[in-house]
């Protein structure tokens, strides 16, 4: 029998464990047995996106359409109750181990061209521990002959402990929160407001949010930090300059474990960059681009 998600890959070092899985992210991550993602069992697949990887886009593309490059193209609408495509093509596929070691696991994908993103690219995970965290590294390279659009991001569900969300003081050093419509569609941004201006960290309470952030504060390191605090842990994520978005989501509309996990999802773009350009990478043929961020118990 084969694990929903495939192979399972375990990584461990100063006290970190992690489970990575052939279907492409990452299943658990615990600090010293302490739980810092909200992971899933091995005998069931991710839902909610939890712990999968966003390429090549992120989040929604408006009624699956867009145009680039002078082609009217169509993809699939995998969100059928918005009409829209949503978190791109690598979520459900077999990745392949291109480096395997006790505290690191690189997995590849190809993309092949397809109806609606006619370009091919080489994707790679890289996820490592030390005693700094987990630290996890995406590229992409296009084969193809044509410049691609392109964006990146992860869907990871920080651990909260035993409480809900309601209960976590969350910080988002940011300045800009995209505003969208009844289909997760944006329609603009605004500054933050008194509601959902989390720089200097504040209790979630009964805040329902799924909201990306932008114009992100940064150290002098140029990373930018994510604070969860619980009763009895506090998880921390960095995103280098590379992700420009950060999307916060309460799980209000899951399954199951609504409200007991926080999404922290890092992006290179908002929603519908595909039609808005915001952010966009334009990945020429032959180029790679690469961007990291971690995870550790604070």
């Amino acid at each position: 029998m084969v694990a929903p998600t495939g192979e399972q890959f375990t990584i461990a070092a100063d006290g970190y464990e992690a489970v990575v899985v052939e279907g492409g992210g990452i299943r658990s991550l615990t600090h010293r047995g302490v739980e810092v993602l909200r992971g899933y069992p091995a005998d069931e697949r991710p839902a909610g996106g939890r712990g999968q990887v966003l390429v090549p886009w992120v989040n929604r593309v408006r009624d699956g359409a867009y145009a680039f490059d002078g082609q009217d193209l169509q993809l699939a609408i995998s969100e059928p109750k918005t009409g829209n495509a949503i978190h791109g093509l690598v979520r459900w596929c077999s990745w392949r181990p291109l480096e395997v070691a006790d505290d690191r696991v690189r997995l590849g994908y190809r993309l092949m061209a397809q109806t609606g993103y006619p370009w091919t690219l080489d994707v790679t995970a890289d996820y490592a521990v030390a005693g700094g965290g987990l630290t996890i590294t995406l590229t992409a390279t296009n084969l193809a002959h044509s410049p691609a659009p392109f964006a990146a991001g992860m869907h990871p569900y920080l651990a909260v402990g035993a409480g809900r969300v309601d209960d976590v003081t969350l910080t988002v050093p940011a300045e800009t929160r995209q505003l969208v419509d009844e289909r997760s569609l944006p329609v603009g941004t605004a500054p933050v407001s008194w509601d959902h201006d989390f720089r200097t960290g504040r209790l979630i309470g009964s805040l329902e949010l799924d909201d990306a952030y932008t114009d992100l504060i940064r150290g002098g390191d140029g990373l930018a930090v994510v604070r969860v605090e619980g009763q009895s842990s506090a998880v921390e994520m960095w995103l280098d300059d590379s992700f420009a978005w950060v999307q916060v989501f309460t799980g209000d509309t899951l399954e199951r474990g609504a409200r007991e996990s926080l999404a922290v999802e890092p992006m290179t773009s908002p929603a519908d960059a595909f039609n808005s350009g915001t952010d966009l990478v334009e990945l020429e043929p032959g180029s790679t681009w690469s961007g990291r961020f971690g995870i550790r118990r604070a």
